[in-house]
């Protein structure tokens, strides 16, 4: 199923969560493309190459990833090592069917199974995220 331009924040089915995780980051030198469990990630120079605390890898545009995480101190911003998430309160559903969606308008199209979760992180900005993660990383936002 083809998710195109939902959102969440109407769907009863879904719920405000927050992620809380430490990431390792580097900061890409050249443009490429990283293999995540969901699909590729295309990147460009400058953009954050994540490993989260599960292992699993994704890539961030370098504006979206600056509004998103901050270096664990004594790290500077913008330099490769730990991150943490500032824990931005997002929509989240638990999909029944496999699915796949866009990750931004003219992005990358990621692919979920039944049971992951179709993540809204704003107009237009979509993720996945398999369910075993979901449960060790994201709580319901009224109980962050």
């Amino acid at each position: 199923m083809r998710i195109n331009h939902i959102d969440l924040a109407g769907d009863p089915q879904a719920n405000l969560y927050t992620k809380h995780e430490t990431v390792r980051v580097v900061f890409a030198k050249q443009p490429g493309s990283v293999a995540s469990r969901e699909g590729a990630n295309r990147y460009v120079s400058g953009d954050a190459l994540i490993t989260g605390s599960t292992g699993d890898q994704w890539s961030v545009a370098r504006d979206r990833f600056d509004a998103k995480y901050a270096p664990i101190p004594p790290l500077a911003h913008g330099t490769d090592g730990a991150y943490r998430n500032h824990p931005i309160p997002v929509y989240a559903k638990q999909m029944t069917a496999a699915f796949s969606v866009q990750r931004t308008a003219g992005g990358d199209v990621i692919h979920g199974n039944a049971g992951d979760w179709l993540m809204h992180y704003g107009q237009g900005d979509y993720g996945i995220v398999e369910n075993a993660k979901f449960q060790k990383v994201y709580r319901l936002a009224s109980n962050a």
